[in-house]
């Protein structure tokens, strides 16, 4: 049985800052002139594939190409 969680206000809700690697060292995304959180914006993700097809580290629990894996 799932419980639902009832929507956080803007008060109770805590700012999170979000960092990322830029020309070899970290910075807060905040920081970034208006080209540069563009650019992080596009930015597309790398997610390692794992040899029988779906994303390293997912459960068939979580993940349905891991469950067909398992089921197979």
């Amino acid at each position: 049985m799932t419980t639902a969680h009832p929507e956080l206000n803007d008060a109770e809700r805590t700012r999170c800052e979000v960092w990322t690697r830029v020309m070899g060292y970290h910075r807060p995304v905040s920081a970034f002139n208006a080209g540069k959180r563009s650019e992080h914006i596009e930015r597309r993700h790398f997610v390692e594939q794992s040899p029988k097809g779906h994303a390293a580290g997912c459960s068939p629990d979580r993940c349905a190409s891991a469950r067909r894996t398992a089921a197979a």
